[in-house]
């Protein structure tokens, strides 16, 4: 018996002890992101690798944004899994809005791993010039 069975042993015991005693643990983790604005609103983009559409969840309530996402990572084919840290990743992230955007206009774009996120602001909000008038 090699080290590399010993191991799988081991943790088939654990998870087999978790799974009857213990409520199953998740791990959550905070996506990277990367915010830009400019005078039309703001761009968010978030990683979110392994995420696919119908896992994600975006939500908006009360001035914030709720990012959740579970991510599937597959086991490829003819090979069994020896060791995970994390086998289902749990993503969530949240941001508190400014009432200077308009929430019912968020686009939303999942693309390889990647959301993208675009809050206009609220045309009332927009910067605007002046024009000013001389008798």
């Amino acid at each position: 018996m090699n080290d590399r069975t010993q191991v799988a042993e081991r943790d088939q015991e654990a998870v087999a002890r978790r799974n009857s005693d213990q409520p199953a643990r998740r791990t959550t983790l905070t996506p990277a992101v990367d915010v830009f604005e400019d005078n039309q609103g703001i761009t968010v983009w978030a990683d979110l690798p392994g995420v696919t559409k119908d896992q994600l969840d975006v939500k908006v309530h009360d001035g914030n944004l709720y990012i959740e996402a579970k991510a599937v990572v597959p086991t490829p084919a003819g090979l069994r899994l020896q060791h995970a840290e994390i086998r289902e990743p749990h993503f969530a992230r949240a941001f508190s809005l400014s009432p200077d955007f308009d929430t019912s206009k968020i686009d939303a774009n999942l693309q390889e791993g990647v959301l993208k996120l675009t809050i206009p602001r609220r045309d009332e909000a927009r910067p605007r010039r002046i024009e000013v008038q001389t008798n």
